[in-house]
């Protein structure tokens, strides 16, 4: 489903990923570990079409037999606006939306109908067992609820991985524990793909696969 090979970055002269190669099944949830500084988060952003590898390097970058390797940026945006979905450590909802509104912006951007788009935001975090709190703000939401929302906003246009840089970074324990086991649940249910950046042992562990990154190299 994702392949890359020969992945290549420099920020100036420092050399931040050393010919990364990675193979990531459809329905599978791998995790990235390693040290700080080690490229992962590097990694995810090529992964998710955030940022581009060193082009002077022969490399591979394809998901769903896709080549992103000589698309347009406007190529890029449309691509991963519908195929990609992004939760970060911190949320970044936007303040002055409700969690409804929150889950509709990526349908919205993509031009989506609203209708339609309400409909299935409505039915997503009724699963997430957010509909009772889908004309909150984020400021009126906990943490674990917050996150939840960023979870069904990235689900929202049906991508085909789900790319999570520390995901529960921000959580106590127990509303760590919740998002862990909705990955799995959404997996289970319906064959999504994760990639998950994480230092949190526990959701490493429970991971399909543990990818750990040293020095800008999977080792």
């Amino acid at each position: 489903m994702i392949v890359c090979k020969n992945i290549h970055k420099y920020y100036g002269d420092v050399e931040v990923l050393k010919g990364v190669d990675l193979h990531i099944k459809k329905g599978e949830i791998v995790a990235i570990v390693g040290p700080s500084g080690a490229g992962k988060t590097t990694l995810l952003q090529i992964l998710g079409t955030l940022d581009k590898p060193l082009k002077e390097q022969d490399f591979e970058l394809s998901l769903n037999t896709i080549s992103l390797k000589n698309l347009s940026d406007k190529e890029l945006s449309s691509f991963r606006n519908n195929h990609i979905g992004f939760i970060f450590q911190f949320h970044q909802l936007l303040p002055e939306f409700t969690a409804l509104e929150n889950v509709c912006i990526p349908a919205f951007i993509g031009k989506k109908s609203k209708t339609a788009t309400e409909k299935k935001a409505l039915e997503i975090l009724e699963f997430l067992g957010l509909s009772h709190r889908i004309h909150h703000k984020p400021n009126e939401l906990s943490g674990g609820e917050q996150q939840r929302v960023a979870v069904a906003r990235a689900l929202i246009n049906n991508p085909s991985v789900i790319l999570a840089d520390e995901p529960s970074g921000n959580l106590d324990s127990e509303a760590a524990k919740n998002l862990h086991e909705l990955f799995f649940k959404l997996r289970d249910e319906f064959g999504q793909t994760f990639v998950l950046v994480t230092h949190n042992e526990e959701l490493a562990a429970m991971a399909d696969r543990t990818l750990t990154m040293k020095d800008g190299k999977i080792i």
